[in-house]
């Protein structure tokens, strides 16, 4: 190290090179930006987050470069290429009459599955209930348990269900458990170890640390999926940690929102586990589908559901495409639950529309979330959304995580993804639409709860401060990165 560091030191004394080390260095920071700028231009992103990353790469190239290299990718067609298809063809499932809506052939052209009949849907309404059907799942499960999550949480919740897994897998039972790398940092390792000593599998999904492949510490599995004996599944918003779900009430528990579904649909669900557990595992995905039932559920009631999966392993962007569709062709009424409202420019304006021609456009948000910058940044757009008159309401105190979509009271969206443009255009991402009357009805039902008890925004003030909206503008600017 001595022999190094003298070295060292004798160059940057040297006249000659001392001179010159600066100029190569800021040459090589233009060509890197050159470089990057090239590739970025050659992607196809959406404008504002090309625009973002611009700024970035032009003004602090040191900085905004290898940030790029890491974070920058979305569709990347080698990971695509390593992924088992979703949404393969399964024998014994028949599309709904609901396949020739608008909006069911604008997502199945994305990449979403057509809609399937025979299903019976069950909302989760409270942490409480969640847990308990979770829990009663884990309980009762006599062939398999297929659980994905982005958090994994390192308290009681999380320590109960890695304890009800180990006791499942030591059964007999076969227990796969994946987990988001960076949503469970601190849980994916020596936290699961009771499962994987008694025989269960636990796997990270492209771990953060070290870098596998350009993008792999931007690209996040945000689905949460969970299902039992290849024939019951549940998604939703909620992690596995005691802000989102518990045994007993918790007052500062967030609200959400959840679905069991039981019938055809689940083995779609169990598709989308099956696809992102090759992925992460290296598994054979032709030996995993010998697990698979030869015939899918039977029909058990009669919903119609439509599973979409988005994210950088689907060609299109069925879950916002369907958001776009469904909002474009709403007639009456737009009923949204978002914690995070940062939109795309077409989704923004289309809302807009919406709501200057007197329909029903109701958004409800935290009145504060647990991310800061992204309520500095969806300011604009609440405000604008209020001006041309649609109902902007803060829920709080405490938080709503509920991502949910429902359009003239008749057809709803729920899942994963929050209606920002992380997860609309970044995440793996899980979401189901509803087609029957039924489910509306507890959708709407259950949406009307939380207007009523959050508050509408107010007008902002005229005069507004210069520090605040400076540092609103920023954080709108950096939205695409967040």
């Amino acid at each position: 190290m001595d022999i190094l560091h003298n070295a060292y030191a004798s160059l940057r004394e040297h006249p000659i090179l001392n001179g010159l080390l600066p100029h190569l260095l800021t040459v090589a920071g233009f060509l890197l930006a050159f470089l990057a700028i090239a590739r970025l231009m050659s992607e196809r992103k959406q404008p504002s987050n090309t625009f973002a990353w611009l700024l970035a790469i032009a003004f602090i190239p040191y900085v905004g470069v290898p940030l790029y290299l890491m974070l920058g990718g979305r569709k990347i067609k080698r990971l695509a290429a390593r992924k088992a298809p979703l949404f393969t063809v399964i024998p014994g499932l028949i599309p709904s009459a609901a396949a020739n809506s608008p909006t069911a052939k604008v997502l199945m052209l994305n990449g979403a599955s057509p809609p399937i009949g025979g299903n019976r849907v069950q909302f989760l309404t409270s942490g409480e209930e969640a847990f308990a059907k979770l829990e009663q799942g884990i309980r009762e499960a006599k062939h398999s348990i297929h659980l994905m999550t982005f958090i994994l949480g390192r308290d009681a919740v999380g320590k109960r269900i890695v304890k009800l897994l180990a006791q499942r897998a030591k059964e007999g039972v076969k227990v796969r458990l994946l987990l988001d790398s960076l949503g469970c940092f601190m849980t994916s390792g020596g936290f699961c170890d009771p499962i994987r000593k008694a025989g269960g599998e636990v796997v990270k999904f492209m771990p953060v640390l070290p870098v596998q492949t350009r993008g792999s510490a931007n690209l996040r599995n945000h689905r949460k999926i969970v299902i039992f004996d290849h024939q019951v599944a549940a998604l939703g918003g909620r992690n596995l940690a005691i802000e989102y779900m518990g045994p007993t009430l918790l007052k500062r528990r967030w609200r959400d929102f959840g679905a069991i579904v039981e019938g055809p649909a689940a083995s779609l669900l169990n598709e989308i586990f099956i696809a992102d557990w090759a992925f992460a595992s290296g598994q054979s995905i032709a030996q995993l589908n010998l697990e698979r039932p030869a015939e899918p559920p039977a029909a058990v009631g009669d919903s119609e559901v439509q599973i979409a999966a988005s994210g950088p392993d689907v060609a299109g962007e069925p879950l916002y495409e369907g958001i776009l569709s469904l909002v474009q062709q709403a007639e009456k009424s737009i009923w949204i639950s978002t914690p995070y409202f940062i939109p795309d420019e077409v989704l923004f304006r289309s809302l807009l529309v919406q709501a200057r021609a007197g329909t029903d456009v109701r958004l409800v948000v935290p009145a504060r979330s647990n991310h800061r910058i992204t309520d500095l940044a969806r300011r604009y757009y609440l405000r604008e959304l209020h001006a041309a008159g649609a109902k902007v309401l803060l829920y709080g105190p405490g938080m709503s995580h509920a991502k949910m979509l429902l359009v003239d009271e008749r057809v709803g969206m729920m899942g994963s993804a929050n209606m920002d443009l992380r997860s609309l255009f970044v995440n793996f991402e899980v979401g189901m639409v509803t087609y029957s009357q039924r489910e509306a009805k507890v959708m709407s039902r259950w949406l009307s709860e939380v207007f009523d008890q959050a508050k509408p925004m107010q007008a902002p003030q005229k005069k507004r401060r210069i520090i605040p909206t400076i540092g609103e503008e920023i954080a709108r600017l950096l939205a695409p990165l967040l």
